[in-house]
């Protein structure tokens, strides 16, 4: 393709659109991964978060070939991404082992958030690398465009849960659909989902519901033992 042709410029235009479009997802990942961080590193946590995540979208796209060829692989970013949405919605206590996965400090925060941009990212970067005919410097370029949006979306909707808590489950339905999208998209599965189109149905109604309800019911159970300590003997 050659540079700066009207072809080059179409299909940075497409990989641009295609990397708005699908900015939502990282922005909901990355201001619920922030939220539990300290107010002064908020900020800090959501541009190196960003920064990591577009790191390794640019390796996944580089080795996209090769991504096609791993059986399972959507399969196993779906129930990764179910798990995440899970822990996004359910801080883990202080002290326990996977407390960092409740972005409680600046580090575990940076973690969830490449390793669910990672997850999410797999038919993401199938569309950026067909719409990119080969070029590199075009996915490059688009994943430039689309960084200060990801970072602003992401400042926009943290400030938005801190004044509506109710939007964590919002986000975690999201996180639940890509998940399920995911796994409904698995080749593995092509034949199968193909001759019982009821299943993924029941996969998306399974992974959504199950996150949320799963995600309310424990919550629910920490605030009524929290309530308990402060009752009187």
């Amino acid at each position: 393709m050659e540079l700066f042709s009207a072809q080059f410029f179409s299909a940075l235009i497409t990989i641009i659109i295609i990397d708005l479009v699908l900015a939502g997802d990282n922005a909901i990942v990355i201001a619920l991964a922030a939220r539990n961080v300290s107010r002064p590193l908020q900020k800090r946590a959501i541009i190196w978060g960003t920064a990591g995540a577009i790191v390794v979208r640019v390796l996944m796209t580089v080795v996209v070939v090769w991504l096609l060829q791993v059986p399972w692989l959507l399969l196993a970013g779906g129930l990764l991404l179910v798990w995440i949405a899970y822990r996004l919605l359910v801080p883990a206590e202080e002290g326990r082992k996977d407390s960092d996965h409740a972005a409680g400090s600046f580090w575990g925060a940076m973690k969830t958030i490449i390793i669910a941009d990672a997850a999410m990212g797999l038919d993401n970067v199938l569309a950026v690398a067909g719409a990119a005919h080969g070029s590199f410097l075009l996915v490059i370029i688009g994943l430039l465009v689309s960084v200060p949006i990801v970072v602003w979306g992401s400042t926009l909707i943290l400030k938005w849960i801190e004044r509506y808590p109710v939007l964590i489950y919002v986000g975690a339905a999201v996180l639940a659909w890509t998940a399920a999208k995911m796994l409904s998209d698995e080749p593995m599965l092509e034949e199968f989902l193909n001759q019982h189109k009821l299943a993924v149905w029941a996969i998306y109604t399974l992974v959504i519901g199950g996150v949320l309800y799963a995600g309310y019911a424990v919550n629910k159970r920490k605030k009524q033992a929290g309530s308990a300590m402060w009752l009187p003997d």
